[in-house]
């Protein structure tokens, strides 16, 4: 398992692009490798198919994204043309690779692997995880969905865009922020400074009379 902070575990693999070094492939970017449970499967299919409709935003936030299943590159090869076709995007290629992990080593050693779900064999299909990984090579977010439940790329651009604000900026940001909304000016900075830095924060009033609360306009 690879816990918040720690480097993301270097890895060489097969994909529908050739042989990929994820360390490499991602040096001074940004990342997300995203597993799905199975090729040729219905939410997996729309799942594939919006991050492709994504992928301009992707770019416009210097981070590359990968897919994973435990199916083989050749599957994967295939069934890219069905999700392109769903995006609507015709016979386009897919613009981001797909890892091949038949062997399950990645699965198991990210922990992504989901016991309710088997192939036809009888051996584990991995859950829908989500990883985000910084220019630095370490993991900054995790989640896990079951197989049953399909992702909301749209959340996960806006968690990549507060990731990469936070990462350079004395702020945190609020439940459902956006790009241009009010951000909170961190409880580890003193008020002198604060004030400084932040010329129109606004401390908001509580019972507690703790002045914890301190909204900034997004800085720039």
């Amino acid at each position: 398992m690879v816990n918040l902070g720690d480097v993301f575990p270097n890895f060489t693999a097969d994909s529908t692009v050739g042989t990929i070094n994820f360390h490499e492939k991602i040096s001074g970017k940004w990342a997300i490798l995203f597993s799905h449970p199975a090729d040729y499967t219905p939410v997996c299919t729309t799942e594939l198919a919006k991050v492709a409709k994504l992928k301009s935003e992707f770019e416009k936030r210097n981070c590359l994204v990968f897919a994973l299943s435990c199916d083989g590159v050749e599957s994967h090869k295939g069934w890219s043309k069905d999700v392109m076709m769903y995006a609507g995007a015709g016979d386009s290629d897919l613009p981001y690779p797909i890892i091949a992990d038949e062997k399950r080593e990645l699965a198991v050693q990210l922990g992504m692997v989901d016991p309710d779900e088997k192939d036809s064999m009888g051996l584990p299909l991995t859950c829908r995880a989500v990883f985000i990984i910084g220019p630095d090579k370490k993991l900054k977010l995790s989640i896990l969905y079951p197989a049953t439940t399909g992702r909301n790329f749209d959340e996960i651009l806006r968690v990549l865009d507060s990731l990469q604000l936070t990462a350079t900026k004395k702020v945190a940001t609020p439940e459902n922020w956006k790009i241009g909304g009010q951000c909170m000016v961190l409880p580890t900075i003193p008020a002198e400074e604060a004030s400084k830095l932040f010329p129109d924060m606004v401390v908001k009033e509580v019972p507690s009379h703790k002045q914890y609360l301190r909204l900034t306009p997004q800085p720039k």
